[in-house]
């Protein structure tokens, strides 16, 4: 049986017997599929026809007896909406296809087979130890781990000769994933151009040989999907009534907006890097020798440890002034340091920065008070205390906690916050935006994320609290308004008004 395929540069897919169109690619989906880096993610905004896509994709090796792909959501009842496309093309393509529900398996007249399977739990990865597959399909990538995503990596190889290895994602923003998928692909470059990366591997006899990876973000909306809009014109309509948050995520694909973000009012703007207007992020600045300076310490042994240093001027506002996070090059993977260790490094810096250097930091300092536990023998607490640094117990209550550091965050009438951070902090500037709310807790930050510098500044926060503030955000326009619902006729902003 000959099935034409969509191979990069090819043809559509056909079900051969009546010769009848199955599936043709859209412009964006077709530049997807003619990509050729090892990693990449499509997608961005709702509508653009990612799952089909992703369906689609995986069928591409079918001919080839030994070939093994693997497409996951995060729960089995997510992928239930992924089995379902697949049964209204599959067969159609492929008549002799059979479909096996225990196991979840499309096996192909070649033998070739594609699997379908969920990672509930973190834990629920290793279900996949052992196998390879030879093509990997995520979809709803932000709603995975990074260890998640790093250890089917690991299962992504051969199985044969001749097959292409791969991988492939699909992802709107939000999810407990938003922080590292947009770290990984959205920020790391420019859309549509790929990001090279190159690995050092030693071997066993001592030499060195370096190999190039690459991985690359195409975006897509529902504007991109012609077949939809002609199908569904209301479906559109739909997307631009949904509130502010999932509007920018869903519609527009901002990766800065999206639902169940916790610190939405977090403002990034350069523009107010000099005045402090409008903008948690400033210029580091010279701190008066008579402003107070203690730091906040979150520990982390196979998860990042997280220490934040914090000036406070006359009026009580905070200041982040310098960072120092034990984290590896992958996402909220710890650096394995102990307290000892991370002790040295903490008393090196206030010995040489000349924004801590000569002050008295050890006086208010504040730190979990996990630390002092001495179920396993020396305390963390101890083990610093001998290298000379020290902290007292900080106040561990989570929602008043995180209220605080809401009402930190709230600006005035003239855009001035209670806390602003230097743009030198850059992880303090990474992680916190994209914290996401846990969906068993509603009124938490879900901890299965990278919260520890939020922890630590949460510390630092309970330690020096303030009365409620009501939040006065200035409203942004957005630069891509196909609507129009941001600007006038003539393409002019609306006035910018305030919410509180």
């Amino acid at each position: 049986m000959e099935v034409e395929k969509y191979f990069r540069g090819g043809k559509e897919i056909r079900a051969d017997e009546v010769g009848n169109v199955v599936w043709s690619p859209q412009p964006k989906q077709a530049m997807m599929m003619g990509r050729p880096e090892y990693e990449a993610l499509y997608g961005g905004a709702a509508g653009g026809g990612k799952t089909d896509y992703l369906v689609i994709e995986a069928l591409r090796q079918v001919e080839i007896p030994w070939y093994k792909g693997l497409i996951l959501r995060r729960t089995f009842p997510q992928l239930k909406e992924i089995i379902d496309k697949a049964y209204n093309y599959y067969p159609r393509i492929y008549p002799s296809a059979s479909y096996n529900m225990t196991e979840h398996r499309w096996t192909f007249p070649s033998g070739a087979k594609i699997d379908f399977g969920s990672l509930n739990s973190e834990n629920d990865k290793y279900k996949y130890q052992g196998l390879a597959y030879d093509f990997i399909g995520f979809d709803e990538l932000t709603h995975f781990t990074s260890t998640q995503y790093e250890y089917l990596k690991s299962r992504n190889r051969p199985n044969g000769p001749d097959t292409e290895v791969y991988i492939r994602s699909t992802a709107n923003p939000g999810g407990v994933g938003h922080g590292w998928v947009k770290s990984r692909f959205v920020t790391a470059g420019e859309a549509g151009k790929p990001i090279v990366e190159v690995v050092r591997v030693k071997a066993p006899d001592g030499s060195i040989e370096y190999k190039a990876q690459s991985r690359v973000y195409i975006p897509a909306s529902v504007f991109d999907n012609k077949k939809l809009m002609e199908n569904d014109p209301n479906y559109v309509t739909h997307l631009a009534a949904l509130p502010e948050a999932e509007r920018n995520a869903l519609l527009y694909g901002n990766w800065d907006s999206f639902t169940g973000q916790v610190f939405t009012e977090f403002r990034n703007d350069p523009a107010g890097y000099d005045s402090h207007q409008w903008t948690h992020v400033i210029k580091p600045f010279e701190i008066p020798d008579w402003w107070r300076v203690f730091r906040t310490y979150d520990f982390g042994y196979a998860r990042p440890y997280a220490v934040g240093w914090y000036a406070v001027d006359g009026d009580g506002r905070m200041f982040r002034i310098r960072e120092l996070y034990g984290c590896t090059s992958t996402p909220n993977e710890g650096v394995k340091q102990d307290p000892h260790e991370q002790a040295r490094k903490i008393y090196e810096i206030e010995h040489s920065d000349p924004l801590l250097k000569g002050r008295k930091i050890n006086t208010g300092s504040i730190a979990d008070p996990a630390i002092w536990n001495k179920s396993t023998g020396v305390s963390v607490a101890e083990a610093m205390e001998a290298e000379h640094i020290y902290f007292e117990p900080g106040d561990h209550e989570r929602i008043a906690g995180l209220m605080q550091c809401h009402y930190r965050l709230a600006f005035d009438k003239m855009g001035y916050p209670m806390f602003q951070v230097f743009n030198t902090c850059q992880d303090f500037i990474r992680t916190i935006p994209n914290l996401v709310y846990d969906e068993r807790n509603v009124e938490d930050v879900d901890t299965s994320g990278e919260d520890h510098i939020y922890d630590e500044w949460r510390y630092g926060c309970m330690a020096n609290p303030i009365a409620s503030r009501k939040n006065m955000i200035e409203a942004k326009t957005p630069s891509w308004d196909p609507l129009n619902q941001y600007h006038d006729k003539y393409g002019h902003a609306l006035t910018r008004t305030y919410r509180i």
